[in-house]
C-alpha cells in the first residue's frame, strides 16, 4: 500500500503478483515470460469529485518522485538565527521535530532579508530538490520569494537553479530543480510571504535524490556498442547480454538461472568502443515478468576496461516495470560504463535482467536547447495565457494543490518574464471555480473562461486592465470543454461532460455584442465524441478545433472521426473523414504549423489506463476538402502530453506519458522532441527536470522561447508540479550555449490593425531579417491549446532594413486577437516579438 506523509509518499508492503517462491525453494530459475503486474484501476477527476476528499487523488496515485536523502551526519547553517528570546538555531531544521524552528533573529533590531540557510550534506550526492516544512506555530517568517543555490564545495556558487514564489501557507512545499551532484545546499529567502515582516523561519528541510530524471542530457547513439556480464542465461532461454543494446524491450539479458542460478551480485558492462561524456545509465527492467529486476545497484566507469573507480551512481530502484536512470554525481570521460546490481528488486531470488540499456551524455545547446531554472509558482499551473507586457497568466483551481466541488472562486498568479517575480491573486468577484475550463483568446485580447468546477459560469480576464469581471453563463454547464474564438469574432465550445448534468453536451456561441450565448443544436457533441468506455464524461473531453472562414470549424480530434461544423443559423455538423489510420487519440493534441495545415500529436484510444501511441499525423486544409496522412512517428509514445508551434514552422512536444494515468508520474516521458515540417522527422532534445503530464501546459513566449510547468494538483500526493521552466530551442544558441543574433524590429509597430492591411517594419541591419510570421497568443490547459497559430507573412523588402508586410484579409486565417509578430533571418531565427491585435 502507499502511505502519504506531507514531504511525499514512500511505497511499502507491495508484493508484486507473481507465484515465484516455489520456484525458488525447488531451485529452478525465473520463468522469463511471468506474467507483469496487473494495472492499477483506473482514477482521476472523477474519483476525486466523488470523494469527500474534494480533489485529493487517491493513494495508489502517489508513488514518490525521488527518494528523500538520509541526514545523518548533515548540518546547517545560517546567515543568522534568533538565540536570544527563543531557539531559533539553523540545525532545528535537521533535527526530526516540526515543533522547533529555525528562525532569523528577531529580538532587539531584526535582521534585514534576505535569509539563508545552509545544508551540508558532508558527502556529494545527486540532489532534485528541497523540501520546506513552515513552522506549526505560527506563521511568522514562511518564505515567500526564494532561490536555491548548490555548491560542491560551499565556496564557490554558480547562479541559482531555482526560484519562484510560495503559497502563503502551512503545507509542505517541495521546491525542485535539474538532479546534480551536490554537497552543500543554499535556501535564500527574498521575503516574507505574507509581508508581515522581516523574517524567515522553517520547520524542517529535507533534500529529495535522483529522481531518474536527469536534465539536459541526450541518449548516446549506440552504434557499435556491445555488452558483456558476469554471467547469463544461454540453456533454457536467450539472456544474452548483448540483447540490452538491440532497441527490442521484448527481448532481455538474465543472469544465469539455470541448473545452479549465479549468485547476487550480477553486473553488465558497456562497451561503447569510444571515449564519451557520460552522465547517466537508463535501465529498462524487463516487460515480459518481474523476476531480475534490479534493486540496490551501483554504475561505475572506465577508460581502458580494467580500472572501475568509484561509483558515480549508486542507489535502489522501486519495484515495478518503470524506466529508471542513474544520474552520475558528476560527467565522466569514459568508454566503458558497468551497472553492478547487488539486489533483486522484490527480493524473488538471486537473478537479475534487463530488456534495454542506455547512456546518457551532456545535451549540445545548438542541436538539443537547453533548460532554464526551474520557477516556482504559488499554485499548480493547469491553466495559462500569454499576455501583452511579457505576462504569462496562470491559474488553477479553490486551492494551490487541489481541486473539487463548487467554491466560487480560483487561484491565479502572473509570472513576469522579465524579472522572473510570481504574483499571486485569489479571483472570487466572478463567483467561478475555473479549474477545468474552456479556454478562447478573444478578438480585443481578453481572455474567455468556461465552466468547470462552476459548471455554468463565464469570465473574462482583461490584461490592459488586470482584472476579472463575470459575463453570461453558458446554457449547458459543461467541464473540459473545447473552445475556439470564430473568424466571425464569437466564442465556440462543445462537448465537456466532466462536469455537469449529464446529457448531449451540444455547441452553443458567445457574442462579444450582445455577451450572450446562443444554442447550435445541430451540432451535438455525441457525433464528435470518441468511443471512451467510461462513455460521454469521458469521450467528449478537449476536442481539437480550428477555425476557418465563414464562421466554421474544422474538428479534427480527438475522435478518429473529423467533423465540419457550420455556426450559422442552429448550426451543423458533417463528417469530415477518418485521420488517416488513426484511432481515437484522446489526451493528445493538434497544432496548427502552417496556413491550413495542422500536426496532431499521440494520446490514446481512451482518457487513462490505454496505452499512448507515438504516432503523428498532417492534416491539411483546402476549401472544404481536408487530407490527412501519417508523418514521422515520434521516439516515444505520449497522451497528456503538449505541443507548441515555434515562429520557424517547426513544433516542439513536452513530456507526456507512455501509459497515461492521472496524477502519476509512472511511464514518464522526460525527452522533448521537435518535428520538422520540411522532413517529417522528429529529433530529440535536452531532457526535461520535472515530469510533465496531467494538468501540464506549454506555451510559446515573446522572446521565441517556451515555457513548459504544471503537472498533479492531487492534494497531498508527490506528484504535484508547482513550478516550470524556461526552454531554450536550438535555434537561439550557438554550439557553446551562448545567444545567437538577432534579427530585431526596431521601429513603431501599431498596436491595432485590421485583415488585408499592409504594414511597414523597419529591421537592424547587423542581423538582417528575411521573413515575417506572426504567431496568435494563446492559452493551454489540459494538453489542449486551439489558440494558437502560425500565419507566415508576406512581406518585400523596400529599402535597407524596411520591408512592406501583408496581412491576410480572410479572418480566418488571421483569426482575431492578439498576436506576436517576428522577424526571422535567413536561418529561422526569430527576434523578440512585438505585439499587435488584429480584428
Amino acid at each position: 500500500m502507499l502511505i502519504a506523509f506531507g514531504l511525499g509518499a514512500l511505497l511499502i508492503g507491495f508484493t508484486p503478483w507473481l507465484g515465484v517462491a516455489s520456484q525458488a525453494a525447488a531451485g529452478r530459475g525465473p520463468d522469463p515470460r511471468s506474467a507483469s503486474v496487473p494495472s492499477p484501476a483506473p482514477f482521476g477527476d472523477q474519483a476525486a469529485k466523488q470523494s469527500p476528499h474534494h480533489g485529493i487523488a487517491p493513494a495508489n496515485a502517489m508513488e514518490p518522485t525521488a527518494p528523500v536523502l538520509d541526514r545523518t551526519g548533515w548540518t546547517a547553517v545560517a546567515s543568522d538565527e534568533e538565540t536570544v528570546r527563543e531557539n531559533g538555531r539553523a540545525s532545528q531544521v535537521l533535527d526530526g521535530d516540526t515543533a522547533t524552528i529555525w528562525h532569523s533573529r528577531w529580538s532587539g533590531t531584526p535582521a534585514p532579508l534576505p535569509h539563508s540557510i545552509t545544508i551540508d550534506m558532508h558527502r556529494t550526492a545527486v540532489v532534485s530538490a528541497l523540501v520546506y516544512t513552515p513552522r506549526t506555530n505560527g506563521a511568522n517568517g514562511r518564505v515567500g520569494e526564494y532561490t536555491l543555490s548548490l555548491s560542491a564545495d560551499g565556496v564557490s556558487w554558480p547562479a541559482p537553479v531555482a526560484g519562484g514564489t510560495l503559497a502563503d501557507d502551512g503545507s509542505a512545499k517541495t521546491l525542485g530543480f535539474a538532479p546534480q551532484g551536490a554537497r552543500f545546499v543554499r535556501l535564500t529567502a527574498l521575503t516574507e510571504a505574507g509581508a508581515r515582516g522581516p523574517w524567515t523561519s522553517a520547520a524542517e528541510i529535507n533534500l529529495l535524490g535522483d529522481p531518474g530524471t536527469p536534465e539536459a542530457t541526450v541518449d548516446l547513439a549506440r552504434t557499435g556498442w556491445t555488452a558483456v556480464a558476469s554471467d547469463e542465461e544461454t540453456v533454457r532461454e536467450n539472456g544474452r547480454a548483448s540483447q540490452v543494446l538491440d532497441g527490442d524491450t521484448g527481448t532481455i539479458w538474465h543472469s544465469r538461472w539455470s541448473g545452479t542460478p549465479a549468485p547476487l551480485p550480477h553486473s553488465i558492462t558497456i562497451d561503447m568502443h569510444r571515449t564519451a561524456a557520460v552522465s547517466a545509465l537508463v535501465y529498462h527492467p524487463r516487460t515480459n515478468g518481474i523476476n531480475g529486476r534490479a534493486g540496490a545497484y551501483t554504475v561505475t566507469t572506465s577508460t581502458d576496461g580494467t580500472g572501475f573507480g568509484a561509483p558515480v551512481a549508486a542507489g535502489t530502484w522501486r519495484d515495478d516495470d518503470t524506466v529508471k536512470t542513474a544520474t552520475f554525481t558528476r560527467t565522466a570521460n569514459a568508454r566503458f560504463v558497468r551497472l553492478t546490481v547487488t539486489t533483486e528488486a522484490g527480493a524473488r531470488g538471486p537473478w537479475t535482467s534487463a530488456a534495454e540499456i542506455r547512456l546518457s551524455g551532456p545535451a549540445a545547446p545548438a542541436v538539443h536547447g537547453s533548460w532554464g531554472r526551474i520557477t516556482g509558482f504559488p499554485l499548480v499551473p493547469v491553466a495559462t495565457a500569454v499576455l501583452p507586457g511579457d505576462k504569462l497568466l496562470a491559474w488553477s483551481a479553490y486551492a494551490v494543490d487541489r481541486f473539487g466541488g463548487s467554491n466560487g472562486y480560483t487561484q491565479t498568479a502572473i509570472l513576469d518574464l522579465k524579472t522572473g517575480k510570481v504574483t499571486q491573486r485569489r479571483i472570487d468577484n466572478t463567483g467561478h471555480d475555473m479549474f477545468c475550463p474552456g479556454i478562447a483568446m478573444l478578438a480585443d485580447g481578453r481572455v474567455l473562461v468556461t465552466g468547470g468546477s462552476n459548471a455554468e459560469k463565464a469570465s473574462i480576464y482583461d490584461p490592459a486592465t488586470d482584472t476579472w469581471s463575470a459575463t453570461a453563463a453558458m446554457n449547458i454547464p459543461r467541464g473540459y470543454q473545447a473552445m475556439t474564438l470564430l473568424s466571425t469574432g464569437e466564442a465556440f465550445v462543445l462537448g465537456g461532460s466532466w462536469s455537469g448534468p449529464a446529457g448531449d453536451k451540444a455547441a452553443e456561441a458567445w457574442s462579444p455584442v450582445t455577451r450572450t450565448w446562443r444554442g447550435l443544436p445541430g451540432v451535438p457533441a455525441l457525433q464528435a465524441s470518441t468511443a471512451d468506455p467510461a462513455g460521454p464524461y469521458r469521450a467528449d473531453n478537449h476536442m481539437w478545433l480550428h477555425a476557418t472562414s465563414g464562421g466554421k470549424v474544422l474538428q479534427l480530434g480527438p475522435s478518429k472521426q473529423m467533423n465540419w461544423i457550420s455556426t450559422t443559423g442552429t448550426g451543423s455538423i458533417t463528417p469530415a473523414g477518418t485521420r488517416a489510420d488513426s484511432a481515437d487519440a484522446m489526451t493528445g493534441n493538434a497544432v496548427a504549423y502552417d496556413v491550413g495545415k495542422l500536426l496532431t500529436l499521440g494520446g490514446s484510444p481512451a482518457y487513462q489506463n490505454t496505452p499512448a501511441t507515438n504516432r503523428a499525423y498532417t492534416v491539411s486544409i483546402a476549401g472544404s476538402q481536408v487530407e490527412t496522412a501519417r508523418t514521422g512517428d515520434m521516439a516515444y509514445a505520449r497522451a497528456f502530453a503538449n505541443s507548441v508551434v515555434l515562429p520557424d514552422g517547426k513544433v516542439i512536444v513536452f513530456g507526456g506519458q507512455s501509459y497515461p494515468v492521472p496524477f502519476s508520474d509512472a511511464t514518464s516521458v522526460m525527452t522533448p522532441e521537435l518535428w520538422d515540417p520540411a522532413t517529417g522527422v522528429f529529433t530529440p532534445l535536452a531532457t526535461m527536470a520535472v515530469p510533465r503530464n496531467y494538468h501540464s501546459v506549454a506555451n510559446l513566449l515573446p522572446d521565441g522561447r517556451v515555457f513548459s510547468g504544471g503537472g498533479g494538483l492531487c492534494g497531498d500526493c508527490a506528484t504535484n508540479h508547482a513550478d516550470g521552466a524556461v526552454f531554450t530551442p536550438p535555434y537561439l544558441l550557438k554550439p557553446d550555449g551562448s545567444a545567437k543574433p538577432r534579427p530585431e524590429i526596431t521601429g513603431n509597430v501599431p498596436t491595432r490593425t485590421s485583415p488585408g492591411t499592409s504594414l511597414t517594419l523597419t529591421t537592424a541591419t547587423s542581423t538582417p531579417a528575411a521573413s515575417f510570421v506572426l504567431m496568435r497568443a494563446a492559452a493551454a490547459t489540459h494538453s489542449t491549446d486551439n489558440d494558437q497559430r502560425r500565419v507566415p507573412l508576406a512581406s518585400t523588402a523596400t529599402g535597407t532594413g524596411t520591408h512592406t508586410v501583408s496581412i491576410p484579409a480572410d479572418p480566418g486565417v488571421v483569426l482575431p486577437g492578439n498576436y506576436m509578430l517576428f522577424a526571422l533571418d535567413a536561418q529561422g531565427v526569430p527576434s523578440q516579438a512585438r505585439f499587435l491585435t488584429i480584428s
